[in-house]
């Protein structure tokens, strides 16, 4: 079986393996055929997420993609590149400090029923394997977008019972955050959480709304009409 990797230049490779994983295939590489070849890998069970890489252009998990005659394996996209598949994810961290995703220090220490717990179990899930912001299109024009993964974890404390500033939090994701999402759902679909960072930005939306915000693109956009229905020029 033959693969393609994207290094310096790409590179085709052939192993004997069949009905492998791709981690298993990048692996038999490296100690059978090309030692410097680099990747990441943990815990080989798709729970910490550093093993996520490219597959004929959508993110994956090296651990649990069932590698295929011909595919071709990229680094994940809007992260400097270390060294052939391994990439630079603290850009992509950094911006849960600008977006302040985190609960607040003077939350409430009260006890949750079942219902809360249910309103943002799933985003609790999330690996930060950083698949969403690799598939997120809005980075090719603004890089200082907060991403798919900060805005979902902003939800999960926004939604918290225990959280005492959720104005706070929503105040920060004003600007480059969820009013730039063009929520082309790329983040969801690479998830391997299942996690719907659309579903997340448009519940922040809502909410921003109720806090007096409205999408800026709106409010700069001039109809060409006056409040009485007139033309206004």
């Amino acid at each position: 079986m033959k693969i393609k990797i994207q290094r310096d230049n790409i590179k085709e490779y052939e192993t004997d393996l069949h009905d492998s994983t791709l981690l298993e295939f990048l692996q038999n590489i490296k100690t059978t055929v090309d030692s410097t070849l680099t990747y990441s890998s943990g815990c080989r069970s798709g729970v910490c997420g550093s093993c996520a890489v490219r597959v004929n252009s959508k993110e994956v998990l090296a651990c649990s993609h069932k590698v295929k005659d011909g595919d071709l394996v990229e680094p994940l996209r809007n992260c400097d590149i270390i060294r052939d598949l391994v990439v630079d994810m603290d850009k992509a961290y950094s911006f849960n400090n600008k977006a302040k995703a985190w609960q607040s220090k003077d939350s409430q220490n009260i006890l949750l029923s079942p219902e809360n717990e249910k309103i943002n179990e799933i985003q609790t899930d999330c690996i930060m394997c950083s698949s969403c912001y690799s598939a997120c299109p809005v980075y090719a024009v603004n890089d200082d977008f907060l991403g798919p993964f900060s805005l979902t974890r902003i939800w999960r404390y926004v939604s918290d019972k225990r959280e005492t500033s959720p104005e706070e939090k929503i105040n920060t994701i004003q600007t480059n955050g969820v009013w730039d999402c063009t929520l082309c759902n790329e983040c969801t679909i690479v998830c391997p959480q299942d996690i719907s960072s659309k579903a997340d930005i448009e519940k922040l939306r809502a909410r921003s709304a109720m806090h007096g915000f409205i999408d800026p693109n709106v409010s700069n956009f001039d109809s060409g009409f006056g409040f009485d229905g007139s033309p206004s020029f």
